[in-house]
């Protein structure tokens, strides 16, 4: 196995990523984090082309990737290690401010779904919508080939607000917190949302870490110790959220009482991937997962 100091951990560098922070700052956690603004999706590439360890992002974007990789005989570059937010993610659903054609989700049947990356949770979800909607075919005999929308794929947050603005989307899915500022201020408009029925965030390893777990158990131990100091210092984390990322104070302090972090963060339920697979199936997203070869490490609770 290559040398690997400091690990190289990629995040999403939003109000989720407060715990992580907290470990770097107040107790050495030695790695270099490395942003992606652009989500998931382009974290996958990354853990495949041995860019970055560990990656902190969305249950449904590893789901669907690990997926995706064993139907087409690829190694995923990623296994399933660690539980990192417990309670689900409430994904708002935006259009732009002055866009009279879209003013409610029964607007959005065919249209063109702005997304950060083929295969990111903004993608992802867009189909587990048209599902809840009744907006599949009712023949998914190919469903990694079926779209419910058209996808434009847009890499980032601000561009996917320019787009539902100029024309260029017609709506597209963003966790509604961050997404809550740009509605106060005017810039686009909240036409409805949808939550995960999962824990929203896992961790993930490239497999070699596996071989020896030295350099996962320290990362674990201070990420715990990370998320234990930001369930003390709720004050220090909305200070932190409000003036070195996109929130405000208030809508920091709102959050925080919508979030549980895993107090344990080793470790993943094979439950909850085998009932994310069940409703990406549905959704058509994927074709099943052999969940235990996705899973690095397990745990019973």
């Amino acid at each position: 196995m290559a040398s690997r100091s400091p690990l190289r951990v990629g995040y999403v560098p939003e109000h989720f990523s407060t715990p992580l922070h907290f470990a770097v700052t107040h107790f050495s956690l030695a790695c270099t984090l490395v942003p992606f603004p652009s989500g998931t999706g382009h974290m996958i590439t990354s853990l495949q082309a041995n860019e970055i360890d560990i990656g902190i992002g969305l249950t449904e974007g590893w789901v669907a990737g690990l997926g995706k990789t064993q139907i087409d005989g690829n190694n995923a570059g990623y296994k399933l290690v660690g539980t990192y937010v417990e309670t689900p993610l409430c994904w708002a659903i935006s259009t732009g401010a002055n866009r009279t054609d879209v003013t409610s989700v029964a607007d959005l049947k065919g249209k063109k779904c702005g997304v950060s990356r083929i295969g990111s949770g903004s993608y992802i979800m867009s189909f587990v919508l048209a599902d809840l909607h009744s907006w599949l075919p009712v023949s998914l005999s190919s469903p990694l080939n079926t779209a419910p929308f058209e996808h434009i794929p847009l890499q980032t947050f601000e561009m996917l607000r320019d787009a539902v603005n100029d024309g260029s989307a017609d709506f597209f899915m963003w966790e509604h917190f961050t997404s809550k500022r740009y509605y106060s201020n005017g810039s686009i408009k909240k036409v409805g949302e949808i939550y995960t029925p999962w824990p929203s965030w896992h961790v993930v390893a490239q497999p070699s870490l596996l071989e020896d777990r030295s350099l996962l158990e320290d990362f674990f131990q201070k990420l715990n110790l990370g998320v234990k100091y930001f369930e003390e210092h709720h004050d220090e984390a909305v200070e932190y959220i409000s003036t070195r990322l996109d929130y405000s104070a208030e809508d920091a302090k709102e959050w925080l009482g919508t979030v549980r972090f895993a107090g344990n963060v080793k470790g993943v339920r094979g439950e909850v991937v085998r009932k994310t697979v069940g409703v990406l199936e549905k959704a058509g997203v994927l074709r099943g997962l052999n969940v235990d070869e996705s899973i690095g490490i397990q745990r019973k609770a």
